[in-house]
C-alpha cells in the first residue's frame, strides 16, 4: 500500500511534526510503500527569504534522515525537484471551483491571523491536491485539521475524472486518533504558524526554557492536579509507555508536586528520547553532499512514479500532441 506525506520546511521541526507525521511514516517503512517529500513550494506562503528557505530545506532533509527516514526503503525528495507537480497543479486549477477554496479552513484561519491574502495561500489546496494525485497513493496520513485538504483533492479528482475518465486515483485519509492533534505550549495545536512549538533538535537549555512556558492551571502545590486536560501531561504521554503514563497520572493525583516539577520531568523525557537521533543528525549535518545525493536520487524515483499519471493527464487535456 502506498502512503504519502509532506512537510513544510518553514521552521525547525517540532514534536507535533514528529508524532503527527514523521514517526507514523517511518514506522511503516517495512510494511508499506512510503512517499515523503519536503514541501518547499508550500513553504513559500510563509518564508520570503530565499537563502532562509534553502537552509531550512536542507535542515528538514537532515532532520528527516536523522529521525529514521530510510531512502533505500522509501521515496524521499524535495517538492521542487519534481516539476510535474506544478504542471498538474495548473491543470487541476481548471477543475477547482473558487467557492471550494473560499471554504478552506486553513485559508480562513491564516488570513484571520494576519497572513497576506496571496494567490499562493488561496490556491494552496490545489497544489496539495497535485502533490497527492500525481503519485496515486492509497492512504494520506493526516491530522484532523488536514482532513479537508484530502477531501478537496478527492473533489477535484472526481471533477477531472468525470470529464476525462478514471485517470486520477481517489485517496483516502487516515487519522491516528492518539496523535491527531499534538498540543502546543499554549494548548492549541502545535504549529510553527502559531509560534507554540517544542523543537526536536536544539540546545537543551533553550528547550527547557520553552517547556517552562507551557500553559497550566494555577493550583496549590499540595493539591491534587488534573492530568487529562493538562498540556504538560498530554505532551509527555506521547513519549511514555503505559506503565510510565500511569505512574505520572498517580503523581498528579497524589498532590505535593507543582506543574513546574512536571515540566522538568517532561524536559528530561524529551531530551533522553531524542538522544540517539541527535547523534545521527551530527553525521548528516557534516555530510551535506550525501544528503543532496539522497534527495536527487529520491526525486528521480518520484518522477518515475509520476510519469504514467502525468502522461495520461497531458494526453487527456490535449497538451500532449
Amino acid at each position: 500500500m502506498r502512503l504519502l506525506t509532506g512537510i513544510q520546511p518553514s521552521g525547525d521541526l517540532h514534536i507535533g511534526n514528529y508524532f503527527g507525521s514523521i514517526k507514523p511514516m517511518i514506522d511503516e517503512q517495512d510494511t508499506n510503500e512510503i512517499f515523503a517529500f519536503i514541501a518547499n513550494y508550500h513553504a513559500m506562503t510563509s518564508v520570503n527569504d530565499g537563502e532562509k528557505l534553502k537552509q531550512l530545506t536542507m535542515q528538514a532533509a537532515t532532520d528527516f534522515l536523522a529521525l529514521g527516514m530510510d531512502p533505500n526503503k522509501s521515496t524521499f525528495w524535495v517538492q521542487s525537484d519534481v516539476k510535474e507537480v506544478l504542471e498538474l497543479y495548473w491543470v487541476l486549477s481548471s477543475f477547482t471551483p473558487t467557492g471550494l477554496l473560499e471554504r478552506a479552513h486553513s485559508y480562513k484561519d491564516k488570513t484571520a491571523r494576519g497572513f497576506a491574502t496571496t494567490h499562493s495561500l488561496f490556491s494552496y489546496p490545489v497544489l496539495m491536491a497535485a502533490d497527492i494525485l500525481l503519485f496515486s497513493p492509497e492512504i494520506i496520513p493526516v491530522g484532523k485539521d488536514q482532513i479537508q485538504h484530502v477531501e478537496i483533492a478527492r473533489d477535484i479528482a472526481i471533477k477531472f475524472n468525470n470529464t476525462y475518465g478514471d485517470i486520477l486515483k481517489l485517496p483516502t485519509y487516515r487519522v491516528d486518533e492518539n496523535v491527531a492533534t499534538v498540543p502546543g505550549i499554549d494548548g492549541q495545536k502545535m504549529s510553527k504558524s502559531y509560534g507554540n512549538t517544542v523543537n526536536i533538535f536544539g540546545e537543551e537549555k533553550q528547550q527547557q526554557k520553552v517547556i517552562k512556558k507551557i500553559v497550566t492551571e494555577n493550583v496549590a502545590i499540595e493539591e491534587p492536579k488534573e492530568f487529562e486536560e493538562c498540556n504538560v501531561y498530554n505532551i509527555a504521554k506521547l513519549f511514555l509507555e503505559e506503565k510510565e503514563r500511569i505512574a505520572l497520572q498517580e503523581r498528579y493525583i497524589k498532590g505535593g508536586e507543582g506543574h513546574g516539577h512536571f515540566k522538568l520531568y517532561l524536559s528530561e523525557v524529551i531530551w533522553e528520547y531524542y538522544a540517539p537521533y541527535r547523534q545521527k543528525r551530527e553525521y548528516y549535518a557534516t555530510h551535506q553532499d550525501e544528503v543532496r545525493d539522497i534527495l536527487q536520487s529520491g526525486a528521480q524515483k518520484a518522477r518515475n512514479a509520476a510519469a504514467e499519471v502525468i502522461e495520461k493527464v497531458r494526453s487527456a487535456v490535449g497538451i500532449a500532441y
